[in-house]
Formats: C-alpha cells, sequence, structure tokens
C-alpha cells in the first residue's frame, strides 16, 4: 500500500460526508416509519461503522440507545467472520450480546466497495412490540429475560440479497403487531442508503484515501478529547445516586456510586460499588450503563469533538457483571436504559467540585406510561408510551437556566412529543390538558427548567397500562446553593370517581373508558444561590407564569407591588439582605 497524504480539506470533507449520510439515514428512517414512537418521538439512532466496527459517526436521536451499535458490530464481525457478504442484513436485540434494551432493534448492513469489506451501516429504533408476556414489552413483574421478550442474537435476515423467509417468519410469529414488520423493513431501508451513499464516497476517493483519513479523523477526534480531559484536575472523584424499587419488593432501594479516576489525559468511570442486581426488571446491561456515562461525560466536554471512535478511546468502563447496571444472564433488564438519570447524576455530583461550570444540577427522572389495547375505531392493537407527559426539565447550569420540557437525560433533548391530532387518531385518547406547571423548576440563581401537566380522558374499554420509572419519591438536586424541582407523579380517576396512584414500576389492567389519566412530570434542579438571581429574570418568570409571586417572595426574595407586576424594590432589598 503506497502512502497516502493526509489532506487536511479532503479530511473535513470525509468528516462532514459521513455526518450528512447517517443524518440522511435518520430523515428515511422518520419519513417510512409507521410507529409513532420512531417517526414521531424520534426513538431511534442511525450509525456508520468501519469494517472493524469502529464508529465512523452516528446521528443520536437518543443517545442511550446510540453506544451500543459499535459493540454489537464487533460481535457480528466476530460471529460470522469470512461469512458476511454483499447483500447480507443482520438483525440483532439481544442484551446479552451488547444489545441495550430487548425493544431497541438493530439492523446492520455490510457495506462493499470492489468487493472488499469498507464499513457497516446500521439502525436501531424502539419497536412497539417485541413479543414476551407484555405488549409493548415493559414487563414491571419479569424476572428473567424470557418474561420480557423474543431474544435475537445476531441473525441474517437476508444473505446474500435474499430474504431468508424462514427466520423471518419465526421472528415475526412472536411479535403482536404488523407494524413493526413495517419499521423493521424502512431500518433496512435506511440501511440500505447509508451503504450506497458511503460506497459512493468510497468509490470517489478509493479505498487507501478512505482509510488513511478515516485513521486521521480518529487520532484528531481521540487529542481534542484527551485535551478536554487534561483540563480536569487529577484526582479521584465520588459521587452516588439512588433507584428506588425494583418492581418485587416494596420499600427497596439501590444505589449507583460512582468512583471516577482522572488521571492527566484519561478517565475512568468505576462503578464496582453500586448494588448487586436486582430479582426484578430494574437492572442494566453493560452497554446501556456504558451510553449513559458516556452521554453524561460529553455534556461537560468541547460539543465540536467529532462522534467517532477515537471519542471513546481515553475513555475506561468498569461495570461488574452481577451489579444492578451489568446484571448476569438470564437477569431481567429492560428498565436498564433508565438507569441513566442515576448514573448522570452520580458522575455530574463527583464531577461537580472539579468543573462547576460544566455540571448541570439534577435533571427530571423519567416516569412513564405505556398504554396498550384495542382501538374501538379501527379493532386494531395499538402501543403507545406518553412521551409527552413524562417529559420534565433539565437542570440548571452556572449561567444558564434549564430547559423546559426536554425529558430525560437518556434522551439528551433528542425525544419529541406526539403530534397532538396524530395522537388522537392512532389512540383511542383524548388530550384534556397538556402545559407547563408553573413552579415545576428548582430554585436557583439559574433555575432548573419547567415539568409539565397532563390530562388524558382513556378510551376504549380493558386498556393496559404498565408504569416504569423513578423521581416520585426524592426529588432531583440542585447544585451550590440551588434547590430541586417538584415529584413526578402519575393517578388514575375512574368513571366512578375513585382515585388510583400506581407504583412507579407497575401493571393496571382492565382500565375502563372514560378514565382520566393524570401525570405531572417535575422540572430540573436550579444552580446557585436564588436570593442571587437576576430581579429582573424573576419579574420575567413571574410574568410569563413560570413562577408565582408566592414563590418569587419565599424563595427568590422578590416582592411586587399589591397586584401589578412591578417590583417594590425596597421590601426586596431588605428581604434579599436578611440573614437566613
Amino acid at each position: 500500500m503506497s502512502e497516502i497524504k493526509i489532506d487536511n480539506i479532503l479530511l473535513s470533507i470525509f468528516q462532514r460526508a459521513f455526518r450528512s449520510i447517517t443524518d440522511e439515514m435518520s430523515i428515511s428512517l422518520t419519513k417510512t416509519t409507521r410507529s409513532p414512537i420512531l417517526c414521531e418521538a424520534k426513538d431511534f439512532v442511525t450509525g456508520l461503522y468501519d469494517a472493524e466496527g469502529n464508529m465512523l459517526e452516528q446521528t443520536e436521536n437518543l443517545p442511550i440507545l446510540s453506544f451500543s451499535l459499535g459493540p454489537v458490530c464487533k460481535v457480528i464481525i466476530n460471529q460470522y467472520g469470512k461469512n458476511i457478504f454483499p447483500g447480507d442484513v443482520i438483525i440483532h436485540n439481544d442484551v446479552f450480546s451488547m444489545g441495550n434494551q430487548n425493544n431497541d432493534v438493530a439492523i446492520f448492513k455490510p457495506i462493499f466497495c470492489n468487493d472488499v469489506l469498507v464499513g457497516w451501516s446500521a439502525a436501531k429504533g424502539h419497536q412497539a412490540d417485541i413479543g414476551g408476556a407484555v405488549q409493548g414489552g415493559y414487563n414491571p413483574n419479569a424476572t428473567e429475560v424470557w418474561q420480557e421478550a423474543l431474544r435475537i442474537p445476531a441473525v441474517k435476515l437476508y444473505e446474500k440479497g435474499v430474504l431468508r423467509q424462514d427466520v423471518w417468519n419465526l421472528i415475526f410469529a412472536n411479535i403482536r403487531l404488523i407494524m413493526v414488520q413495517e419499521d423493521i423493513k424502512a431500518q433496512i431501508g435506511a440501511c440500505t442508503l447509508g451503504e450506497r451513499r458511503l460506497n459512493t464516497l468510497i468509490s470517489k476517493y478509493g479505498i487507501e484515501c478512505f482509510e488513511a483519513h478515516k485513521l486521521e479523523l480518529f487520532g484528531s477526534t481521540e487529542k481534542m478529547m484527551r485535551s478536554e480531559i487534561s483540563s480536569v484536575p487529577n484526582g479521584t472523584y465520588y459521587g452516588s445516586s439512588k433507584v428506588y424499587y425494583d418492581g418485587k419488593h416494596l420499600g427497596s432501594e439501590f444505589e449507583i456510586k460512582a468512583k471516577i479516576i482522572v488521571e492527566d489525559e484519561s478517565i475512568t468511570f468505576d462503578f464496582s460499588e453500586s448494588s448487586p442486581q436486582t430479582n426484578g426488571f430494574v437492572n442494566g446491561t453493560y452497554t446501556s450503563s456504558c451510553s449513559a456515562i458516556t452521554l453524561t461525560f460529553l455534556q461537560m466536554v468541547n460539543p465540536d469533538i467529532s462522534h467517532n471512535e477515537g471519542m471513546i478511546k481515553p475513555l475506561t468502563y468498569i461495570v461488574p457483571e452481577g451489579t444492578i447496571l451489568n446484571a448476569s444472564y438470564p437477569k431481567a433488564t429492560t428498565f436498564g436504559n433508565h438507569l441513566c438519570p442515576q448514573i448522570a447524576d452520580s458522575i455530574f455530583k463527583a464531577l461537580g467540585p472539579a468543573m462547576p461550570n460544566r455540571v448541570t444540577a439534577g435533571w427530571n427522572h423519567l416516569l412513564c406510561s405505556l398504554f396498550t389495547g384495542k382501538h374501538p375505531r379501527t379493532n386494531e392493537k395499538y402501543v403507545d408510551i406518553c412521551f409527552m407527559g413524562l417529559k420534565g426539565g433539565s437542570g440548571a447550569l452556572q449561567g444558564d437556566d434549564g430547559y423546559d420540557h426536554i425529558g430525560m437525560i437518556d434522551a439528551s433533548g433528542g425525544l419529541l412529543d406526539q403530534d397532538y391530532e396524530m395522537y388522537e387518531q392512532q389512540t383511542p385518547h383524548q388530550i384534556l390538558k397538556h402545559e407547563f406547571l408553573t413552579d415545576s423548576g428548582g430554585v436557583g440563581k439559574w433555575r432548573g427548567g419547567l415539568g409539565v401537566e397532563t390530562f388524558i380522558k382513556m378510551g376504549g374499554d380493558n386498556a393496559t397500562m404498565v408504569v416504569f420509572g423513578d423521581g416520585d419519591v426524592e426529588s432531583n438536586y440542585g447544585l451550590f446553593g440551588g434547590k430541586g424541582s417538584i415529584l413526578n407523579s402519575i393517578n388514575l380517576k375512574y368513571p366512578d370517581g375513585k382515585l388510583h396512584t400506581p407504583l412507579s414500576k407497575d401493571l393496571i389492567e382492565s382500565i375502563p373508558d372514560g378514565t382520566v389519566y393524570k401525570q405531572i412530570a417535575g422540572g430540573g434542579g436550579g444552580y446557585g444561590n436564588p436570593k442571587e438571581r437576576d430581579v429582573n429574570s424573576v419579574q420575567q418568570d413571574v410574568q410569563n407564569e413560570i413562577v408565582t409571586k408566592a414563590q418569587a417572595a419565599k424563595e427568590y426574595g422578590v416582592i411586587f407591588k399589591n397586584e401589578s407586576f412591578e417590583i417594590d424594590i425596597i421590601e426586596t432589598n431588605k428581604l434579599r439582605t436578611k440573614k437566613q
């Protein structure tokens, strides 16, 4: 192989082309999938990988899914060896071979140029059903993986361009919704698009040129990440957070403990001291936990760092098998993605003293409902995750308020609400109210983002609701004098007037037509002393009904004149200078 001279302009072309391809794959999925979980909420990711499974680029609509694609790609390469051919399509969801969650189903397609394997295109999406005991896939009563979903270790759906109809039939005989077949076809289509685009790019510049510039991109990205890490003082940092209730034992608590070691240009995330695995479905997988660690740390570094293999080279993960963050086979693990908030909390708390200008206060923890049933107008089964109701606020950071209604940190802002009209068409339910909740953000010099309040009138008889999440026992945290937000809650009001409050991991069946569902998703935590918040910002918050006058006085020390929005400067100064 002749030596290839690195061209910096061409380097930029490759970098931007990789991202353009994964973005186009993402657009394709948005336009062609059927489930609102995918086409509206965008609960999926797309990516490109080299022949060894190293990340070239990803479009991370939902980051918690993203950082398992590379490890799964390497599993596939090791499994098939030389038996990988043009036209192959491989499907995978198995959490015990580097998958992150059973419902998150991945499609991989090898990319050949001049009969040489040069890379892979991949798309992973949360499927509306993947078999198991409970429609929709979340089974809070599960103790083993077989009670959760159909396991799909890496297997070819297509070989050399020919559909393996027997494999296809076997998989979809175990899945309740025909729509899932169409969504898997859409993922295959997105991967085919990625294959075509990368093949065109490499054919233009040549395989040797591609390989050389790819390695240069990995190296330059690694240097950028190591430079970011070197700005953190060397040392060992500790942080912890709690998970409440495993779906089996009321009152159970589990601890997520982070030990973070910064040594020059490298960083190690050690979660060895976290609680042992649970007997319920509140367990993580190795890749879901490593994804959570990665996406959290990425929020603390330069956002211009490219997302390729070089980005994760300086990061070391220690997540021992048998802990709550890496359950042993055959433990149930569906909840694992949603341990991300506690992982993030432990990292932010640990690194806060060392990086006070780069950490956020606590984000709202996910508390979610999944509705299933039969639509009375179509007589077809439906599965819906109430995305609009679950999305609370993010934590504030130095210099900025948190984001309102952004959702859990797992998604980092990538998860979208359903369209109201489409929601009422695709489900038998009616949205009665969905709005920001005043006083829901944690107070601080910079306040937490607002949460929301949602009311839904449930339609159709005998609906089922699965509840999963946290944030209903302990508020998220504020930083450096800021305070946490309000708690999450979910309630049902039955047609006869009876009220029912589900547990945070619960399965409720036979919900009658006309039941009103109420959800509060809390806000984010505040940052800094609230008495130091700019009075004009408090005034604007009160005018916009973000904060009440009562909270303005009690927490921010800002007094208004009578019924007006005019600040009483004298009384405000008295209250703000009064010793606490």
